[in-house]
């Protein structure tokens, strides 16, 4: 298993961290995410498309170094997703990988997950820098949103319909998006702090005045 040992006294004991992974990641950023997270008790799952292999070597982007990934994201089932508190897509070309489909015009098997993960309020979406791409084909997850992102996708996520917002780190409801690999302390900070604020809340229903329907209407309270 790839997941550090959580910590026992953590802000996030119990909590699962689902961080989708490919080559060309930021070595730095995904370390940082690992340990950052234990250190707050969570568990962190690493999952990619595994092609029927039992696990998948990749490698870093700056110093080439090599992560074992056995973790398929095509075997999250509705349950197992429901136990995730968190999904990133992080930094890099993790998310031009994990969009590609073997068929034209199809939904990758990662993008499916992540529409998936949209669908449920509960789950906290955290994109960062050129993650932006895996929610290119789904642009409905984030019209109308405020996003941010690496400065070179700018016009995508306008032409996806989201509201570009030129800060390092943007909250909405379930989303939250960080600017570029750089920012990852930012990030992993913002996605604690909200995921510990949701286990201190005993009113289940505080998203649903932020997080908008499909409809692109806002639950009322």
């Amino acid at each position: 298993m790839n997941a550090i040992a959580p910590a026992a006294d953590g802000r996030l004991l119990g909590r699962t961290v689902a961080i989708l992974m490919e080559s060309d990641y930021v070595e730095p950023e995904v370390d940082y995410y690992q340990r950052r997270f234990a250190e707050e008790g969570a568990r962190v799952e690493l999952l990619t498309r595994l092609w029927g292999q039992e696990t998948l070597t990749f490698t870093g982007h700056e110093h080439q170094l090599p992560l074992t990934v056995d973790g398929d994201l095509e075997l999250v089932d509705d349950e197992r997703l429901r136990k995730y508190s968190a999904l990133i897509v992080p930094s890099g070309m993790v998310s031009d990988r994990l969009r590609y489909a073997e068929k034209a015009g199809d939904l990758s098997p990662a993008v499916q997950l992540l529409q998936r993960a949209f669908d449920d309020p509960r789950i906290l979406k955290g994109v960062i820098c050129h993650g932006m791409w895996l929610l290119s084909p789904i642009p409905e997850a984030v019209r109308g949103r405020p996003v941010t992102c690496h400065n070179n996708l700018v016009h995508d996520v306008r032409h996806m319909g989201a509201v570009y917002t030129d800060q390092d780190v943007v909250v909405h409801g379930d989303l939250v998006t960080a600017r570029s690999a750089d920012h990852c302390h930012l990030f992993a900070r913002t996605l604690i702090d909200l995921l510990a604020a949701r286990g201190a809340s005993r009113d289940r229903r505080w998203w649903r005045s932020t997080v908008p329907n499909r409809k692109g209407n806002q639950h009322d309270g």
